[in-house]
């Protein structure tokens, strides 16, 4: 998974991205609010960790807008070294799913982390099947079958495939799909992705007839959506 995490002290900052990163999720660190916020507009991301004090935004702000603007199940985790109920319960109710007390402590974070992303992302357990619609996919065989038909495809537009449909109604920039099918291959030629989709929508008959459309968000990425057929 993607965390964004929002904190002015470094040396927090890089204690929490080690421990994400051992836990084997991605950590985007931010120093300031105003960062975070402009890669909020380009960029998607998983989970938000956000201290509650930073002096250019904070967290309160930062949250106020990605519950506007954002996904409204996108979960978000605050930091705080005050202990005060007022201060927690402030936090809560501007939109915090949970919140931590500094100073942090490996085991907890891992485990708070963990409880929202099951929470949030249901279907992305260790299921080998899953069911959208007339889509079924095995996610250990890699294999895809549309209304009980095989589908060939290959590992990358399977692994594409999957991504979308996990994450169905949600814009997804270029930066995350890349990061998540190619694995931060940067190399990849840039309509690679431009391909793959391509490639997945003719092949999982991704048409309105057919309830779902794949279409590219200007400037930003894709989203697969539902849609009700004419």
């Amino acid at each position: 998974m993607r965390i964004a995490v929002l904190d002015d002290d470094n040396n927090l900052l890089e204690l929490v991205c080690t421990i994400l990163n051992a836990a084997g999720h991605t950590c985007h660190p931010f120093l300031s609010g105003k960062e975070m916020l402009h890669q909020l507009r380009r960029e998607s991301y998983d989970m938000l960790i956000l201290d509650w004090q930073v002096p250019d935004l904070s967290g309160t702000e930062i949250l106020h807008w990605v519950r506007e603007k954002l996904s409204p199940t996108l979960p978000v985790l605050f930091m705080t070294s005050r202990s005060g109920e007022e201060d927690i319960v402030q936090g809560l109710a501007a939109g915090a799913d949970d919140y931590m007390i500094k100073p942090i402590r490996r085991s907890e974070l891992v485990a708070r982390v963990q409880a929202l992303l099951r929470r949030a992302y249901p279907t992305q357990t260790a299921s080998e099947t899953l069911q959208f619609g007339n889509y079924k996919f095995e996610t250990r065989a890699g294999r895809v079958t549309m209304s009980d038909e095989p589908v060939e495809m290959t590992q990358k537009e399977f692994d594409l495939a999957l991504l979308l449909f996990r994450n169905l109604g949600r814009p997804l920039s270029r930066a995350y799909i890349l990061e998540a099918v190619w694995s931060r291959d940067v190399d990849i030629p840039s309509r690679t992705m431009d391909t793959h989709i391509s490639r997945v929508r003719s092949k999982l008959e991704l048409r309105p007839e057919n309830g779902y459309r794949l279409a590219p968000v200007y400037s930003y990425g894709y989203r697969l959506e539902q849609v009700t057929a004419e």
